[in-house]
């Protein structure tokens, strides 16, 4: 069983800042690592993604400038720090990892899912 476990969410107020991380199962200097993000009512959507084979990092329009995503491949894991947090971008915020070619923003492409870790943003 691959387990993703993420931390590091809670209550901020708007532009603000956190830091999520994920303990990742599968090595992330070779498999793609992600972040989702689903607010209430909401699908789940692509945020931000560093691939396994050379780290680099794609992010969604929402959160470009805002958002960064890294690597430390000694402890596994990844992090994504969010600055100039907005209330939209309130969600419960999932790790992934996909082992295959496919699409980085589709979340039908990742094999593996953390529990999520819950952002709200005060206005």
């Amino acid at each position: 069983q691959v387990q993703l476990i993420e931390s590091g969410g809670g209550l901020v107020q708007a532009g603000g800042s956190l830091r999520l991380s994920c303990a990742a199962g599968r090595t992330v200097s070779y498999y793609g690592t992600g972040w989702f993000r689903q607010a209430p009512g909401k699908e789940r959507d692509f945020v931000a993604i560093v691939s396994g084979t050379d780290g680099t990092t794609y992010y969604a329009d929402s959160v470009k400038g805002r958002f960064t995503i890294s690597r430390d491949n000694a402890k596994n894991t990844v992090s994504l720090l969010m600055n100039s947090l907005k209330p939209e971008d309130t969600a419960v915020y999932y790790c992934a990892q996909k082992t295959g070619s496919g699409t980085y923003y589709s979340a039908h492409e990742y094999d593996y899912w953390g529990q999520g870790t819950q952002v709200t943003v005060s206005s």
